[in-house]
């Protein structure tokens, strides 16, 4: 067990080389990015599969036997933390424990009670994985969020793993329940302190000689430093298990209840009012329509990142969410990158032939500007473009509105239009 913490940190480092990898998309795997848990739980409700299900209680297994080793070893954020406590301390300054707050039960019951209502709007901005992801796409909130909790590291470490991230706390309930623990065996503990001024997420109370399971984020860096082996990962002992119901619990648990249940309330109203202010935007071939899209994208902007063409943008004044803008190209017709990579499910996993036949928008030919060159016709993949003696028009039965007229047209005669509703032709 002494050199478990060296195997799972390169594990993890690995991890977060291929997570970075696969945003800028030189390397993609469906096992780095399809594993976050948020991500994944809201494809299980609005884009069901037998994976993302499987994934998810995938997930929940892992915890329910080993804790909340998904926190220190899967999430890249996770990892940042603790790279950016390695390199700003060196082992030089000493941690203390670090109580349960109960504000990261009302954070939870916000961001699900809304996810849960229909809309990912508050998740969107407390989320791990999409302020890694968008950081590391240099959008501004990102970067803000992403150093602002590199930046309280310096004085509580992993203290957004264990207090604030609504997937750690998730993770955290089920670990208190989990098969094997970090416990301290008290006939071998000698009360040096070190595990408590070493542990990231300050929830080893040398004093009383207790963890708190629910915030360890098993990094195992305690079982390495111990001089006695007094720290042991496995199957806690039963004299040591206490198990109490407290009225501060119960009140808590209540109040949190509640939250919860007003939230999914919330969350309706937000769904059914957040799409009505933008209309007429472009969306990628799956994202069905504006607010669906802006109630389920997270705004981790890696289908702008691996788009071939770079025709999906992030979210700007004029929308709030990623969208198509056709200035740098068209949509590929061999191309369903932006579905397949999509954590959230806001983009609908399509097919290659699923996504040759979904309709995202319309193009108009401006007989003004026209001057008849066949360009378009020439360069439309869906043969939607006919030429006759009446001039130029197009087949609304075969166009998908991917934008490849557009970009061969010389003159400006061609418009593009978003459709109310994505729909198969």
């Amino acid at each position: 067990m002494k050199k478990v913490y060296k195997t799972r940190l390169i594990i993890a480092i690995v991890v977060l080389f291929l997570t970075i990898l696969g945003i800028y998309g030189v390397f993609y795997s469906v096992t780095i990015f399809d594993i976050q848990i948020l991500p994944l739980l809201q494809r299980c409700i609005i884009d069901f599969s037998i994976l993302a299900l499987s994934l998810f209680t995938g997930i929940i297994i892992l915890t329910v036997l080993f804790g909340r080793i998904y926190c220190s070893l899967l999430c890249p954020l996770g990892i940042i933390q603790e790279l950016a406590g390695m390199f700003f301390f060196r082992g030089k300054r000493k941690n203390k424990y670090t109580k349960n707050y109960p504000i990261k039960y009302f954070i939870l019951a916000i961001s699900l009670g809304i996810l849960l209502g229909g809309s990912a709007l508050f998740i969107r901005y407390i989320e791990p994985y999409t302020y890694f992801s968008s950081a590391f796409t240099f959008s501004m909130v990102g970067l803000i969020a992403l150093l602002a909790i590199i930046f309280l590291t310096f004085f509580k470490n992993s203290f957004f793993c264990t207090n604030i991230c609504p997937a750690g706390t998730i993770l955290g309930l089920i670990s208190n329940f989990s098969r094997n623990k970090i416990y301290i065996e008290k006939h071998n503990c000698v009360s040096c302190s070190n595990c408590e001024s070493k542990c990231p997420a300050g929830c080893i109370d040398s004093k009383n000689k207790t963890v708190n399971n629910e915030t360890c984020i098993k990094c195992l860096k305690c079982i390495e430093i111990c001089p006695k082996g007094g720290i042991k990962y496995g199957k806690e002992p039963k004299e040591q298990i206490k198990f109490s119901i407290q009225r501060r619990k119960i009140i808590i648990s209540t109040a949190v209840l509640a939250v919860f249940g007003s939230m999914i309330k919330t969350g309706i109203i937000i769904k059914n009012k957040i799409g009505e202010k933008y209309r007429d935007i472009i969306l990628p071939p799956g994202a069905e329509s504006e607010e669906r899209l802006i109630n389920t994208c997270y705004n981790c902007n890696l289908c702008v990142e691996n788009c071939p063409t770079k025709i999906i943008v992030k979210a700007n004044n004029e929308f709030p969410t990623i969208h198509i803008d056709y200035k740098n190209g068209s949509c590929d017709k061999d191309c369903n990158k932006c579905s397949q990579v999509c954590p959230t499910g806001a983009i609908k996993r399509l097919s290659i032939e699923e996504k040759q036949k979904t309709r995202i928008a319309m193009a108009m030919i401006k007989k003004e500007n026209c001057i008849e060159c066949g360009l378009c016709q020439t360069s439309c993949p869906y043969g939607a473009i006919i030429i006759t003696k009446e001039g130029t028009n197009i087949n609304a039965e075969k166009c998908i509105g991917c934008g490849a007229c557009k970009k061969a047209c010389n003159t400006d005669a061609i418009e593009i239009y978003a459709v109310k509703k994505q729909n198969i032709i």
